[in-house]
């Protein structure tokens, strides 16, 4: 089962609504968390010195592709991370 990582530097409450749009969309191509995908959540909760550590554990854990929202300092943690990744 593919593994999806899910990186953000803040708390998952203020996001619910944006998670919730991630959700429709995988679910939009066939993909339902839990049943044919997994996903990691990553929550740096406003400490950005958290990211680069999280997007690491996130690359050892091989998952298939992480995601980030905006251009915020998570894209930027998960880009500094050795690995293949390619900006979308």
């Amino acid at each position: 089962m593919p593994v999806i990582g899910f990186l953000n530097s803040e708390s998952p409450g203020p996001l619910a609504q944006l998670v919730s749009a991630f959700h429709w969309g995988l679910n939009e191509t066939g993909y339902v968390e839990g049943k044919n995908v997994i996903i990691e959540y990553r929550w740096a909760r406003g400490r950005y010195d958290r990211l680069r550590e999280m997007a690491a554990d996130l690359v050892r854990r091989r998952v298939a592709v992480i995601v980030t929202t905006g251009a915020s300092p998570s894209l930027l943690a998960a880009r500094a991370r050795p690995g293949r990744f390619r900006r979308s």
